[in-house]
């Protein structure tokens, strides 16, 4: 019976259903981007968003803002299936530039409500995400994050928004009351592998809503390209990082700016002498 497993296995591998190999140029199965030609002018709004991702066989537009990706996979044989040596190595995704020390925050800050970080059911995995070419995407066979890139976002927003002491933060499950809703998705996050050593891209998608007046606040994209340091995993994660705390230095900006909004803080801070 074993024989039989393991021939079964090396034909699996010869005929490259099994990507041995933790360096984008290591053969792989590729997906296929399959895009729009001709895309509506109108955008998206959350809620059709939201509908769009429990409908199957969402096709996707080619702006990358406005749906979700339907693949086609297509496999390539593997030139090398028995590489004794491969084995699966985990990466943590940090926040590249945190802060030392947690600002005061004072009791009459807005509270944030901060939901957790959405992403497209192709990157919604453990495991690392390339593209050799303009419209594909693959995995890394032997690469996996700590923690799915979008729960990860979503911690390191939080801790450094609370750090900043601009405002209380909170998220789903507590019993506070918001004052403000954090939307955010990540839309693209992969190494760009396309030439060496590449880059790892990240898109992503904010908005803020007042939960007060029910109103759409703003809505912004933050766009990051970090340069991969090594043609492999290891560098895609430590420019991952990289990527993701410069993104948090925008949004941490771009939230900053509404602050001076006299809609938001409705609550005016206590004069001097006088208890809050």
């Amino acid at each position: 019976m074993k024989p039989a497993l393991v021939l079964a296995a090396l034909s699996m591998a010869l005929a490259g259903c099994v990507n041995f190999g933790d360096r984008p140029n290591s053969p792989a199965v590729v997906y296929y981007v399959l895009n729009d030609s001709a895309p509506a002018p109108a955008a998206a709004s959350v809620q059709d968003r939201a509908e769009a991702r429990e409908r199957p066989h969402a096709l996707k537009d080619s702006d990358p803002l406005r749906a979700e990706a339907r693949v086609e996979s297509y496999a390539l044989k593997d030139s090398d299936p028995l590489r004794a040596e491969a084995r699966v190595e985990s990466y943590a995704l940090k926040d590249s530039d945190p802060l030392r020390a947690k600002a005061r925050v004072e009791s009459y800050a807005p509270t944030l409500l901060v939901l957790d970080t959405v992403s497209g059911s192709f990157y919604d995995t453990d495991q690392l995400v390339f593209s050799r070419s303009a419209g594909t995407r693959a995995q890394y066979r032997f690469a996996r994050w700590t923690e799915r890139p979008g729960k990860r976002f979503a911690e390191l927003m939080r801790n450094r928004l609370d750090l900043q002491g601009a405002w209380q933060v909170t998220a789903v499950g507590s019993h506070v009351r918001a004052d403000l809703l954090l939307d955010t998705e990540l839309v693209e996050f992969y190494h760009d592998a396309a030439s060496e050593p590449g880059q790892v891209r990240l898109l992503l998608r904010a908005e803020l809503v007042d939960l007060k007046q029910r109103k759409l606040l703003g809505r912004r994209v933050f766009e990051q390209q970090v340069a991969a340091a090594t043609y492999d995993a290891a560098g895609a994660a430590k420019a991952s990082s990289q990527a993701v705390g410069r993104a948090l230095d925008e949004l941490a900006a771009w939230l900053a700016s509404f602050q001076q909004t006299p809609t938001i803080n409705e609550v005016s801070p206590p004069t001097k002498g006088e208890k809050p």
